[in-house]
């Protein structure tokens, strides 16, 4: 499978989230995986509000890596699953923080990579998984609060984890593992 750039990510709060069942929503160092990822601003802007391209009748917004090879990594790693939003723009306010959350309830993380990286799979027929660990919470920025360190640590204690389980995954074209 295709995984998303080693990065950190950005939970979704202040505003509440709901994860997936069974999983919380995560904290400064978790790890998420994502079951779903989501070009969360690729539209337009209209009178009436945010219009997702699928909307506008072109393309896609979402992938979904395959769901055992998320559960997999999810309990290997004690993960939060959820929607990682890919965004182009870095979220800064708190109020665009809960839009975000509004059209994306089950968001659990913001990054910037992991659209680009499973439409590039999806392209080859290759399945996508999005792994990330989170530096900072979405929202106001506080530099003072990020720590992108602990974040790094995490993720490859992460990848340590996870890497025996992705060299034996293998999958039919459903998605599924054989």
């Amino acid at each position: 499978p295709t995984t998303a750039a080693p990065t950190t990510a950005a939970p979704t709060s202040p505003a509440p989230t709901t994860p997936r069942p069974g999983s919380a929503a995560p904290r400064l160092g978790s790890v998420v995986v994502a079951d779903a990822i989501v070009a969360a601003d690729l539209g337009a802007e209209t009178p009436d509000g945010f219009a997702a391209v699928t909307d506008l009748g072109f393309g896609t917004v979402e992938h979904l890596p395959p769901a055992p090879l998320v559960a997999a990594v999810a309990e290997a790693t004690d993960a939060v699953r959820g929607t990682v939003l890919t965004v182009s723009t870095v979220t800064g306010s708190a109020e665009r923080a809960a839009e975000l959350l509004r059209r994306h309830p089950h968001a659990v993380a913001e990054a910037m990579e992991g659209f680009g990286v499973a439409e590039a799979a999806a392209a080859q027929a290759v399945p996508a998984l999005e792994v990330r660990t989170v530096s900072n919470a979405v929202g106001p920025r506080d530099r003072a609060a990020w720590r992108i360190g602990e974040a790094m640590a995490a993720l490859t204690s992460a990848f340590a984890t996870i890497a025996p389980l992705l060299g034996t995954w293998t999958f039919d074209p459903e998605g599924t593992r054989q």
